[in-house]
């Protein structure tokens, strides 16, 4: 597509290529070469550094659900009950062992005081007793296991058993995650592992929120994966309080700086392949510029490689310029 079509494209959104006289003022940005950050950005997925799932240690059906996803927990707090019946079954027969075991030691080790009985037979009392007595306290715990309390401060990210379900041993029933202390893991390309190694400086986008912020810090993992042939890079975080773990984020790495001609990314109208920008000339009217883009820069910038000079002005608002021009003001 050729600037005359994409003016065509223009007018249908009310433009028109009229004189702008007195008019209100539109907001413009004078463009000048700046020093911005050179580097290249990595896709990247939000991880929380201090994060716990809380599984099952005993069998039975969850009888009481007191946390779901979002709720904040403290260390100790209740998060569900499970139906330890099996488990208190066992807990009394341990403690009825236990009990026969130590009045069988108690009792062979008076007969052998007696002379009754040999000392090979107190040694087996003594070996069964200390049998029962670890077997009590195992019973016991197991029968605390179905109680499920949160391990860390933090918040449930997740909730994997419904009240009902059949919670067995090593099954996950919560995901609880710090929310203060969150990082991204970002996949280098192998090619690009020399340049990284020099990095400590990385921005972090999240398109979502669109929120930007600056990386405290920036680790190279000592590995590769055998089939991608990608490292691991991660990239700890201020607080954020918008983003929780799994969330996309993207990762600009910088790998140093260079004077560069940019124009901020809302200025640019689109058609297509083709870009375009509103330039205010000396005698106020407007004129419909088309550009040759480079790469994304900064915040909200983009490299401008042809199309615009040192000192024009730009407007930042081209829908309110089209207004204007439509309106032929």
């Amino acid at each position: 597509m050729n600037i005359k079509h994409f003016r065509q494209f223009v007018f249908s959104l009310l433009v028109a290529s009229t004189a702008a006289g007195a008019a209100e003022p539109l907001p413009v940005l004078t463009v000048q070469p700046h020093a911005v950050d050179i580097g290249f950005p990595a896709e990247a997925v939000v991880e929380a550094v201090q994060q716990a799932t809380v599984g099952a240690q005993i069998q039975g059906r969850v009888l009481e659900v007191l946390a779901d996803a979002g709720k904040v927990v403290r260390k100790g707090d209740l998060l569900m009950r499970i139906d330890a019946r099996e488990a208190a079954e066992a807990a009394r027969a341990a403690e009825a062992q236990y009990a026969n075991a130590k009045v069988n030691y108690e009792r062979t080790r008076s007969l052998v005081a007696q002379k009754f009985l040999s000392a090979a037979a107190l040694d087996k009392a003594k070996s069964d007793f200390d049998a029962a007595s670890a077997n009590r306290a195992a019973a016991g715990a197991s029968q605390s296991h179905a109680s499920i309390v949160s391990p860390i401060n933090g918040i449930v990210a997740r909730r994997h058993a419904e009240l009902g379900d059949m919670a067995t041993p090593g099954k996950p029933l919560f995901t609880i995650y710090e929310p203060g202390g969150l990082r991204v893991t970002a996949s280098v390309p192998q090619y690009r592992l020399k340049e990284m190694r020099g990095v400590r400086t990385a921005r972090v986008e999240f398109p979502e929120l669109g929120k930007w912020v600056d990386a405290t810090s920036v680790t190279l993992l000592p590995t590769a994966d055998a089939t991608t042939h990608v490292s691991q890079v991660r990239v700890n975080l201020p607080a954020v309080p918008e983003a929780t773990p799994g969330m996309f984020a993207r990762v600009h790495f910088v790998l140093g700086q260079a004077e560069k001609l940019t124009v901020p990314a809302v200025a640019v109208l689109r058609r297509g392949e083709v870009a375009a920008v509103y330039v205010q000339m000396a005698d106020n009217r407007l004129s419909l510029r088309q550009l040759r883009l480079g790469e994304a820069v900064g915040q909200g910038e983009i490299e401008v490689l042809a199309g615009l000079a040192s000192g024009d002005k730009v407007v930042t608002d081209p829908v309110k310029a089209a207004i204007q021009l439509k309106a032929g003001k």
